[in-house]
């Protein structure tokens, strides 16, 4: 029976089990076996893509869960822990020549596809072991190799200036990619529906807001609702292609306002500058280096207005983590999860008096008014999140 499913397809393994490094801006405790457990006892998630699966020593953890019994290949693709679904994904940077270089996402629908995947790419990084490794081969190439092994390819927080399609090496995607043969693209934390929606060549594509978390905390920060009949390799891709009815039916992402890279900033300072003024150095510091925003970045490639959606288009709803509350700190948001299990039933269904009863009325008021989108926020850019602000007064209203 078709329902939709929460899913996070972008999160990354830190270190192995033996404390080897894979993505070494992430954390320390973010294992392959802590993540499935975070996904799916304490955040609430249907399923979530795991990224750094082509690691040989991951790939070797995932086997002995499998050995276990704790973890079950899925016929149609994707791994099962409890009740959530795991799918294997590898994100991996291509250069075209004379370009800036750009992320992509990989997903593979079984182990044994994914390890032949890792046979492959030993050949075309410096080290298979690592994250995010630039593979030297055109991103043609790496589509038709992901394709023969009944995977997808999907652009990697598409809009941001370190290593996005559009933030960094194209003002379109046929300019790097097969764009027919990409069904979606991954916004990141700094663009919403309505920015990408700018950009008439993504009317036919999926759009996918990810966590592309690096600590246990941000898992589900972004995430999906997908319309499918089961989480499934094979039916997450028919979702992705919108067949038979499947798809994404929503977008639960931060207001662009609290991502890293929304506004052009200064890179020494971080202070927001506006480009289209076309400062020479930073009025704050001096400096002469900017970063430029994600919302800067559409406007100057945009081809029609900001909201001009397809029919197909899903309702994006910003969405403010637990970790980003003000004054919700570990111990309360610990408490809030023994109260009502998952972060996902926190965000979306605890009553207000039952949330006041647990951390206060004026957490409470917080939390619903972030389930809203009424809260104040104050920007971020430069590679500095933004944050939310108490007293609504300091800024504008999200929504």
């Amino acid at each position: 029976m078709m329902r939709t499913w929460f899913v996070d397809l972008h999160v990354h393994v830190g270190f192995t089990a033996s404390g080897r490094p894979v993505k070494i801006s992430a954390a320390r405790d973010l294992t392959f076996a802590r993540i499935v457990h975070e996904a799916a006892c304490r955040k609430g998630l249907d399923a979530v893509g795991i990224i750094d699966a082509h690691v040989p020593e991951v790939q070797e953890e995932i086997r002995a869960l499998l050995a276990a019994g704790e973890m079950v290949e899925r016929p149609d693709g994707g791994l099962t822990y409890g009740e959530t679904t795991v799918f294997l994904g590898a994100e991996l940077e291509v250069k075209p020549r004379g370009r800036g270089a750009f992320h992509v996402l990989c997903y593979l629908p079984t182990l044994a596809a994914m390890a032949d995947f890792t046979a492959w790419l030993r050949h075309h990084v410096k080290n298979v072991s690592l994250s995010s490794q630039r593979v030297a081969v055109g991103a043609h190439v790496l589509q038709d190799e992901v394709a023969v092994r009944g995977g997808v390819l999907i652009p990697a927080h598409v809009f941001t200036p370190h290593k996005g399609l559009y933030g960094s090496a194209a003002a379109r995607m046929a300019e790097v990619l097969d764009a027919a043969r990409v069904p979606a693209v991954e916004l990141g934390l700094s663009a919403d529906s309505a920015m990408a929606d700018s950009l008439s060549e993504l009317a036919d594509k999926t759009f996918l807001s990810n966590s592309d978390a690096h600590s246990l905390a941000n898992i589900g920060r972004e995430y999906q609702a997908v319309y499918m009949a089961a989480p499934t390799f094979e039916e997450l891709l028919r979702a992705l292609r919108r067949e038979g009815g499947r798809g994404v039916a929503a977008n639960y992402g931060l207001n662009p306002r609290l991502g890293k890279y929304h506004r052009t900033a200064c890179a020494s300072c971080g202070a927001l500058v506006d480009p289209a003024s076309s400062p020479d150095v930073c009025p704050a510091c001096g400096h002469n280096r900017f970063v430029r925003g994600v919302a800067d970045r559409i406007l100057a490639i945009a081809d029609q207005p900001e909201g001009t959606h397809p029919p197909h288009r899903p309702r994006y709803v910003y969405q403010v983590p637990l970790a980003f509350i003000p004054g919700l700190g570990p111990k309360k948001r610990e408490r809030l999860l023994e109260a009502f299990g998952t972060e996902m039933a926190v965000l979306h269904h605890a009553p207000p008096e039952e949330l006041a009863a647990v951390v206060g009325r004026e957490l409470a008021d917080l939390i619903v008014k972030a389930r809203k989108g009424r809260l104040a926020l104050h920007e971020g850019g430069g590679g500095r999140y933004g944050r939310v602000a108490r007293s609504a007064a300091s800024t504008t209203p999200a929504s």
